[in-house]
């Protein structure tokens, strides 16, 4: 999940105009030789008490070959919030105002903004047999989302995560992973990556193991399908084999800062900082700048500058870095130039800080023109 006000991501630019055009194989892309640079060389196994899982027993939703859906891959989270005046300091134990549950987790907030702006979106992920699975798929349900692919399983709950979220909108969070990081199989199901490869783009954060997300993108970029690699997530090096497959990455300035070992303090350094992103094989970042907008670094290329749409009230920056990141996805393949993706997108944002919870907090397509036109008006 996020905490930005507003975010941009970017189109790969081998598709911004034709959508159906091919992106390079991952051998293609080049391989970083930085000392400097952060690798993850082995993987690791996926923890479970349990093997057995369960997904809908209904027939597979077929999949329009003249609209490629949105595909995410990533958590989905139970969001237990807590509404305080302040941070509670070292030993110290203080009251909240109110406290509620929502769904949310990073991949299912981006798969409901996809669902409620009514573009053919779907799920792969795992929620626990438990009521916080029930909560998050009755919500992704809720917005139209696909859920063939979201597994039930019994070795672990569903992830879930304390929103502590302050008077002025802002939030500090503390993420549990449960059915998010264990239980997943050594390899994912054809059907799994049978929609991955059919999709239109494909959506990853790192809320789900590593193992997950490198086989998701190599088969999306075995069939040309471009991906998106939002960098929240677990605090940990990147490996070079993911980033092989990404086609943009999406880090704010925080995780740009921590990923590189440099400061991001000015746009000169972030500016040097994606350079450094550069060597590492992804020609496209986009860099969540908070209340200051984003910024789209295309290698070789001027940088796209994406200023924040004002909301008149900021109750909940929670979920507005996911509503971003989708409602750019769907943008783009609808064919939309990078520009209008960016504004699209920062509309959407600006719309979801106005309302409490992350899920609940998507807008819907027609709010998000409607924002738009009055802006052009």
């Amino acid at each position: 999940m996020s905490s930005m006000r507003a975010i941009a991501s970017s189109p790969s630019q081998q598709w911004d105009s034709k959508l159906q055009t091919h992106l390079p194989n991952a051998s293609n892309k080049p391989i970083n030789t930085n000392p400097n640079l952060q690798f993850k060389p082995t993987r690791h196994p996926l923890p479970c008490f349990s093997l057995n899982s369960s997904k809908s027993q209904t027939p597979l939703t077929p999949i329009s070959p003249t609209t490629p859906p949105l595909v995410v891959v990533g958590s989905a989270n139970a969001d237990i919030y807590v509404e305080i005046e302040r941070l509670p300091k070292k030993g110290e134990t203080i009251s909240a105002k109110t406290g509620q549950t929502l769904a949310g987790g990073k991949g299912a907030n981006q798969a409901a903004c996809g669902g409620k702006l009514a573009y053919p979106t779907y799920f792969v992920g795992q929620v626990g047999e438990d009521a916080h699975g029930k909560l998050v798929t009755e919500a992704l349900r809720g917005g139209g989302v696909h859920l063939d692919h979201l597994s039930s399983v019994g070795g672990a709950p569903t992830g879930h995560a304390v929103v502590m979220l302050q008077g002025d909108g802002q939030n500090s969070i503390i993420i549990v992973g449960g059915a998010n990081m264990s239980c997943w199989p050594e390899r994912l199901s054809d059907e799994d990556l049978r929609v991955v490869r059919s999709a239109g783009i494909v959506l990853l954060q790192r809320e789900v193991p590593e193992e997950v997300n490198i086989q998701v993108a190599k088969a999306a970029k075995s069939a040309g399908v471009p991906v998106i690699l939002d960098a929240g997530g677990m605090d940990a090096p990147i490996s070079q084999e993911l980033l092989n497959y990404v086609d943009i990455f999406s880090p704010n300035e925080t995780e740009l800062g921590r990923l590189t070992g440099m400061p991001t303090e000015s746009f000169e350094h972030i500016s040097k900082a994606v350079a450094k992103c550069h060597k590492m094989g992804v020609r496209q970042v986009l860099v969540k700048l908070g209340d200051k907008g984003s910024a789209l670094f295309v290698e070789g290329e001027e940088p796209l500058k994406q200023p924040i749409i004002s909301a008149a009230k900021v109750l909940d920056t929670t979920g507005a870095g996911d509503t971003f990141t989708a409602s750019f996805a769907v943008a783009l393949v609808e064919g939309k130039s990078k520009k209008e993706c960016l504004r699209f997108a920062a509309a959407a944002a600006s719309l979801c800080v106005q309302v409490k919870g992350a899920i609940p907090s998507m807008p819907e397509r027609k709010s998000v023109l409607k924002l738009l036109q009055s802006l052009s008006g």
